[in-house]
């Protein structure tokens, strides 16, 4: 088997990585939605400056999705996990919606796109300019045939004088779109300028307004994704949802338990931990379609401890984890990210991430895994 000296907080020690796991699917149909958020590849080639020039790598890009889409998921487009407001901008984000957007009808994937404010120039904007933003971005990506995620406003944040503001402003928007839509809301674990989104820094009062949201609209909506890393928030939410509206989980830390669900329900999933996680979590799905819980259990148990350490606080930089796996495992050739967030985590948090994607036999190719990790680790001194 492949070996390496990792770093941990003790010191150097060697680690003899074990065999990928057995992650084939059974030929069940689905029983959940599963959405995987999809990371982009940046070009390590471009004559740009990462912190303030974007450059994409389309082809690594498009097949990360082909990827996606060819183990069962949905692909959710343009999200936090591709660096929307961590790097990439609208314009191209708008571009990358295109370019998935028609490379899912090659194939039959199905995409949804994030729909926000994110062009507004930086700066204090009144509600009627957020509202003609958030239609700006809805306009374009219904125009390109995209099915929509309306994703939290850091400029509704910060510009709302009480729930009425949003209130008045989903249904404006919603009131536009041409299919049901999946609304967004991501706490401030994820983007510190979402605190207290929905007009509370109390998560009851704040769902109490959403779940208000979510009857008023309740035609136009498919379901929403709550991102608050709370299971007890998620399933007091999916208790009350209006009927016909999806609970899907953005939770994380407790997705396997949230998605098995209890005597009262269970929630799909819109996940940026399935992009890192895909082969896995697809087989895992594809056990619990049929009727098998334990073989769900163990094949996800093993990836709870991984996801947690790549969500670990500052949550907003999980992006590089996900990125760090992709390249492990061979869906890109460099580990390069656009606005330089590479460099967001510790040399300590890669060594444990490694341990624990072995651990879960999440290691498609562990001699080549054992090969990039080392050229990582000599880079940052330690050989």
């Amino acid at each position: 088997m492949a070996g390496l000296i990792l770093p941990g907080p003790d010191g150097l020690a060697y680690h003899t990585l074990g065999a990928p796991g057995d992650f084939a699917r059974p030929d069940a149909a689905p029983n959940r939605i599963a959405f995987a958020a999809a990371h982009v590849v940046a070009d390590p080639l471009a004559a740009a400056d990462p912190w303030v020039d974007v450059a994409i790598d389309w082809d690594a890009t498009l097949a990360f999705r082909h990827h996606l889409w060819s183990l069962g998921f949905a692909v959710a487009e343009a999200m936090d996990t591709a660096q929307r407001g961590m790097g990439l901008g609208w314009d191209h984000a708008l571009d990358l919606i295109g370019r998935s957007v028609a490379e899912a009808r090659t194939v039959g994937g199905a995409v949804f796109c994030g729909v926000g404010t994110d062009h507004l120039a930086p700066g204090a904007h009144d509600i009627d300019a957020i509202r003609a933003a958030y239609l700006h971005q809805l306009s374009a990506v219904q125009g390109l045939g995209g099915r929509v995620i309306l994703m939290a406003s850091r400029a509704l944040a910060a510009a709302a004088r009480g729930p009425e503001d949003y209130l008045a402003t989903y249904a404006a928007v919603l009131a536009e779109a041409d299919h049901p839509v999946i609304i967004h809301w991501l706490g401030d674990m994820f983007d510190p300028a979402l605190a207290g989104y929905w007009g509370s820094a109390q998560t009851d009062a704040a769902m109490d307004t959403c779940l208000a949201m979510l009857k008023e609209n309740a035609a136009r909506i498919d379901g929403i994704k709550i991102s608050l890393l709370s299971k007890e928030a998620e399933i007091a939410m999916r208790r009350r949802l209006p009927a016909g509206i999806r609970m899907y989980t953005g939770d994380d830390f407790n997705y396997a338990e949230l998605i098995a669900g209890d005597d009262q329900g269970h929630s799909d999933a819109l996940l940026g931990i399935f992009d890192a996680i895909a082969p896995a979590a697809a087989a895992a799905l594809g056990h619990l379609a049929a009727g098998d819980r334990a073989r769900f259990d163990a094949i996800l148990a093993p990836t709870v401890p991984l996801s947690r350490h790549i969500f670990r606080a500052p949550t907003r930089f999980y992006k590089t984890g996900v990125v760090f796996l992709a390249w492990l495992n061979g869906h890109q050739s460099h580990f390069t990210m656009i606005g330089g967030q590479e460099s967001a985590r510790s040399t300590l948090h890669f060594a444990e991430l490694f341990r624990l994607a072995d651990a879960a036999g999440l290691l498609t190719d562990p001699d080549r895994a054992a090969a990039r990790m080392a050229s990582f680790l000599s880079v940052r001194g330690i050989g």
